[in-house]
C-alpha cells in the first residue's frame, strides 16, 4: 500500500518537472505534500500533470470539493488559467472539462442530486464557497477505505464495514459463509445474493466511530 502511494508521488513529481515552471515549483510541491497520503487527490494530481488539459505549463493551486456521493468525488482543480473538473473514486478518474463552461453530463446531474444544470452551476458559484478538499485521512466523515460518507453504505468488500450479525469486520468474520452455506464466495452471482441477505438483515452504514486505528488493506489509504 505505502509503495503504491510512494510510486504515485514519484510519478507526480517527475511529471511536474515538465509541467511546472521553476518559479512555482515550491508551491506545487507544497500542495503535493498536503495530499501525500490521499489516494483521491494523488490520482487527480497525476492525471493533471501527466495530461495537461491545455497542453502547456500550468500547476494546481488548490482543489475544492464540488460534490461527493457513495465514494465518488467531483473535484475542481484550480490553476492560474482555469478550474478543471474531475470525477474520481478508488476505481479511477475521468476528466469532466472546465467548471467555467457550466456543463455537467446529465447522468452526473442525476447521480449527485442536482435538480438540473442550472442548479449545479448555482451550487458552484461563487467558486470560493466550495469547500477546500481535505485529505481523507483527516476527514472523519469519510470512510478511509471505500470513501463512503457518514450515513452511506460501504462499498461491498470494504475492510471497515461492520457485520450486522456478529459486529465484527465483515470481510474477516465467517458470517458470509455461514449465511450462504458456502466455503467461499467465488462469483458475482454469489456476491449479489449475499448483498441481498445483507440488506435484508440491515447493513450498517459508515459512521466516524468505525474508523480504525491501524493500517489495513484498502485502496491505498492510510488509516488513523
Amino acid at each position: 500500500m505505502f509503495t503504491d502511494l510512494k510510486k504515485q508521488r514519484k510519478a507526480i513529481a517527475t511529471a511536474m518537472d515538465y509541467a511546472v515552471s521553476e518559479a512555482f515549483r515550491a508551491e506545487a510541491d507544497d500542495l503535493l505534500d498536503i495530499y501525500r497520503d490521499d489516494s483521491i487527490a494523488l490520482t487527480v494530481l497525476l492525471e493533471f500533470y501527466s495530461y495537461l488539459p491545455e497542453a502547456r505549463e500550468d500547476w494546481i493551486r488548490e482543489m475544492r470539493l464540488v460534490n461527493r456521493h457513495r465514494g465518488v468525488f467531483l473535484l475542481a482543480a484550480r490553476t492560474d488559467r482555469n478550474r478543471y473538473l474531475y470525477l474520481v473514486s478508488s476505481e479511477g478518474i475521468e476528466f469532466q472539462g472546465c467548471l467555467d463552461d457550466g456543463f455537467l453530463a446529465q447522468e452526473l446531474i442525476d447521480f449527485f442530486g442536482y435538480e438540473n444544470e442550472a442548479a449545479f452551476n448555482a451550487a458552484c458559484s461563487p467558486f470560493e464557497r466550495l469547500p477546500v478538499y481535505e485529505p481523507l485521512q483527516v476527514d472523519a466523515e469519510i470512510c478511509p477505505a471505500c470513501h463512503a460518507a457518514a450515513g452511506e453504505y460501504h462499498e461491498l468488500g470494504c475492510p471497515v464495514e461492520i457485520c450486522p450479525w456478529c459486529g465484527g469486520q465483515l470481510i474477516h468474520c465467517d458470517c458470509r459463509f455461514e449465511k450462504m452455506g458456502l466455503d467461499a464466495l467465488t462469483n458475482e452471482a454469489e456476491l449479489a445474493a449475499f448483498e441481498v441477505l445483507l440488506e435484508e438483515r440491515g447493513r450498517i452504514p459508515y459512521s466516524p466511530e468505525q474508523r480504525p486505528s491501524f493500517v489495513d488493506e484498502g485502496p491505498g489509504v492510510l488509516f488513523d
